[in-house]
Order: C-alpha cells, then sequence, then structure tokens
C-alpha cells in the first residue's frame, strides 16, 4: 500500500522529484560509464598507461555521485518537512511517514537508476571518442559491455538515495507536527552534534592527508592530494552553516549596501537561514574544489617536470575531469532551484505587502551570487590546500600552477547555473497570482 502511494505521488508530481531524479540519474550514468572505460581499458595491454589516470578519474566520478545524490535527497526530503507535519496531524505516526518517504526514494531510486544505465553505454563511447582526440588514446578504447560496472551503479544509486532518504527522513518527523507546519524564518537548532562531530572528524582527517602528501612517493602524491581535497569537502560541508551565517554577513554587506531594500533581503534571509544556504552553496564548493585540484595538480606536475603540452594533449586534463564537472555544475542548478523554491509562500507574502516582482528578482539574484561566492572560496581554500601540498611534493616548495582563466570560467558558470535555477524556480511566485 506504501509502495503504491509512493508511486502515485511520484507520477503525479514529477517536477516536485525532477531535480533527485535527475541527481540518481547522471549520478548512475556518471558511475557505469567510467567502470566500462576503466574494464574495457583493463583488457587492452595497450592502455595499461592511461589505467592510472582513468581509475582516478573513475573515483573522483563516484565521490561526486555520492557527495550530490546524498545532499540532493537530504534537501528534497527537507523541503517536504510541511507535508510530512500535516501527514503527523491527521494521524499518520512518524514511523509511517519514513516508510513513505523511503518507498518515494526507493521509486525514483528504481526509475532513474535504469535509465542511467541505459544511457551508460553511449555515454562511455562518447567519452573515448574525446580522449581518442585529444591523443590520450590514439588507438582508442573499444568500450566493452559486462555486468560489473553496472552492478556497482545500480548499488550506488540504490543504496546511496534510500541512505540519505533515511537519513533525512529522521530529521524530518523528529518534530512534532505543529511545530514543522508553524511559520518560522529562524532555524532553532544550526548544527546537530553528530554532524558537528563528523565536520571536525573531516576536517581533521584531510589534515593528515594533506601532511602525508609531500611523504608518499610521486606516484601517490596526485591521488592523496585529491583524496584530501574530497574530505575537507565533506568536512566543509558538514559545519558549513555556522561558516555561511558569518560568510552572509560580511559577503551580503556590500549586496545591502549597493542595494539597501533587495540586498539587505537576500543578506537576512542567508543570516537566518543557513542550512538551506549551505545546501546551495556545497555543489559550489565542490565543483570548484575538485576541479581546481585536478586541473591544477596536472599543470603543477607539468611545470616541476618541464613539460609544455601542446595541441590536443592540452585537453587532456579537462576531458577526465569534464564529466564529474559538469554533473556538479547542473547539480548547482539544481539545488539552488530547489532552495529558492521552498521560498514560495515567503516571496507572495512580501509580494502582498507592497514588494514588487522587479525587487524579488533582484533580492533572488543577490542571494544566489552571493551563496555561489561563499561557496567558490570555500572551494578555493580546499583546493589551494591541496595544491599547495603538491607542490611542496613537487619541488620542494608551497607553490603550484593555476589558470586564472581557467578558475574564472570555472566560478563564472557555477553563478550563471545558480542565477538561472534561483530566477526560474521563483517566477511563478514573484509573478503568478498570490494565492495558489
Amino acid at each position: 500500500m506504501t509502495l503504491v502511494l509512493a508511486w502515485n505521488n511520484v507520477r503525479t508530481n514529477p517536477t516536485g522529484f525532477a531535480a533527485s531524479f535527475a541527481a540518481v540519474l547522471m549520478a548512475v550514468m556518471l558511475v557505469s560509464s567510467s567502470g566500462l572505460l576503466v574494464t574495457s581499458a583493463n583488457a587492452d595491454a595497450e592502455l595499461n598507461g592511461i589505467m592510472g589516470l582513468l581509475v582516478l578519474s573513475a573515483l573522483v566520478s563516484g565521490f561526486v555521485s555520492v557527495f550530490v545524490v546524498s545532499g540532493m535527497l537530504g534537501l528534497h526530503v527537507l523541503r517536504q518537512r510541511r507535508t510530512w507535519g500535516l501527514l503527523r496531524s491527521v494521524g499518520m505516526t512518524p514511523r509511517q511517514v519514513r516508510r513513505l518517504v523511503m518507498a518515494e526514494a526507493l521509486v525514483v531510486a528504481v526509475l532513474a537508476s535504469t535509465a542511467g544505465c541505459a544511457l551508460a553505454v553511449p555515454y562511455a563511447g562518447v567519452v573515448a571518442a574525446f580522449m581518442r582526440a585529444v591523443g590520450l588514446t590514439p588507438a582508442g578504447i573499444p568500450v566493452e559491455v559486462t555486468s560489473g560496472p553496472f552492478v556497482l551503479a545500480l548499488v550506488v544509486g540504490l543504496v546511496v538515495t534510500l541512505l540519505a532518504a533515511w537519513s533525512a527522513a529522521r530529521k524530518a518527523v523528529r518534530a512534532g507536527p505543529l511545530e514543522v507546519l508553524r511559520e518560522s524564518a529562524m532555524q532553532q537548532r544550526l548544527m546537530p552534534w553528530p554532524r558537528a562531530v563528523a565536520g571536525v572528524v573531516a576536517l581533521a582527517g584531510g589534515v593528515v592527508l594533506l601532511s602525508l602528501v609531500p611523504q608518499v612517493k610521486a606516484m601517490a602524491a596526485v591521488p592523496t592530494g585529491l583524496g584530501a581535497t574530497m574530505v575537507l569537502c565533506v568536512g566543509a560541508s558538514a559545519l558549513g552553516p555556522v561558516l555561511l551565517r558569518g560568510m552572509g554577513w560580511i559577503l551580503g554587506a556590500p549586496a545591502a549596501w549597493l542595494d539597501p531594500g533587495a540586498g539587505t533581503l537576500a543578506r537576512a534571509s542567508l543570516i537566518t537561514q543557513p542550512r538551506r544556504a549551505m545546501s546551495a552553496a556545497s555543489p559550489v564548493m565542490l565543483t570548484v574544489a575538485l576541479a581546481c585540484t585536478f586541473l591544477f595538480a596536472v599543470s603543477t606536475s607539468d611545470v616541476a617536470a618541464g613539460v609544455t603540452r601542446t595541441g590536443p594533449s592540452v585537453w587532456a586534463a579537462p576531458v577526465l575531469v569534464g564529466s564529474a564537472v559538469a554533473y556538479t555544475v547542473i547539480s548547482v542548478l539544481n539545488a539552488m532551484a530547489m532552495s529558492m523554491a521552498e521560498r514560495t509562500e515567503e516571496i507572495r507574502l512580501l509580494r502582498s505587502v507592497g514588494t514588487k516582482p522587479g525587487q524579488l528578482a533582484r533580492a533572488v539574484c543577490w542571494e544566489s551570487l552571493i551563496v555561489t561566492c561563499a561557496g567558490a572560496l570555500l572551494g578555493t581554500g580546499i583546493a589551494a590546500a591541496s595544491l599547495a601540498a603538491l607542490g611542496k611534493a613537487a619541488t620542494g616548495e608551497l607553490w603550484f600552477a593555476y589558470s586564472m582563466p581557467q578558475y574564472l570560467g570555472l566560478v563564472t558558470v557555477c553563478a550563471v547555473s545558480g542565477l538561472i535555477g534561483g530566477l526560474a524556480s521563483t517566477r511563478k511566485a514573484r509573478h503568478g497570482p498570490l494565492i495558489s
């Protein structure tokens, strides 16, 4: 009965589940296509030279998939806390609500995983063609379809989705019905203690990995540096609400000065809802941290070795990390859209007291830009720490090579994605009827 109700909920509200569906679909496609490339290259002795890079790229893709799906499903469930409050107020028990949340997550995971597996083979072929075009694999990678990568991708898609939904559902049903339903802008608990402990442990682990980068063998330095970046991203995401409250106050000051009405509104929203803001900032942080670490680690190694890349080989690193970066950029758009869509009633209330749509649009833009800037700063700090450790391992100095155009281009893409997601998701609330 619960599964039937969950299926009807997903079928009748496709837009509400679209972002979660897209996150799981792309995660499964990314993991399975990476697995297909690794297994296909492993079967060809001539491709042993790039196996390390392919495995590293696959690990990055797997981490990104888990990180994004967990965050997206958690945000989706918490967005519906008013719905869970209504169900509890009419007699549903917390256990029944949790079962419904899990059933909905299962439906989404099965549908999205099936579609992701179907798209994995053609996508792996496209990536293999790009790798051949840039000279990484002159003979090409003959993509062989085996069951292993699909099984792994299905496990990742189903298990991560269900675990994320279970964790978020526990938080959603913990509060009483009336407490959930009341209109309150200020979050009562900024950070539960288990999240704080997990964040501190992750940050400590990241610092330990950074200290090991200059000490390990040269071939293990880059994987260790990337591992440090991933662990630090987890820690920063866990502790992010605390950081974002202070960053929102500081970064929002110029917006409040330049645009007193809309800028002040955006600043106040970030200060009162830092957990919601961090949900949108985390994909930006992940995008900047991983992309910069991967791309500039290659540049640093090339400079240290006196290698100058020319022609198609310049695109080798971007191709390897491009899939994961594209996924995180799309997740920036989805996360910003979901975060802003939660403010529909708030925007209608502001309109009812005289705030004009143009002012609301500017407030959404300011908030999106501040969140993007905060996420970019966190990601830049994490990447800089990892790259400095890699530079010390390669040259003995805390130094690394970087490309400002690539960095600015990456941040710009994140900012534009956030603006599109925020404005698109609030358009109806800004221009539509006040009573829906």
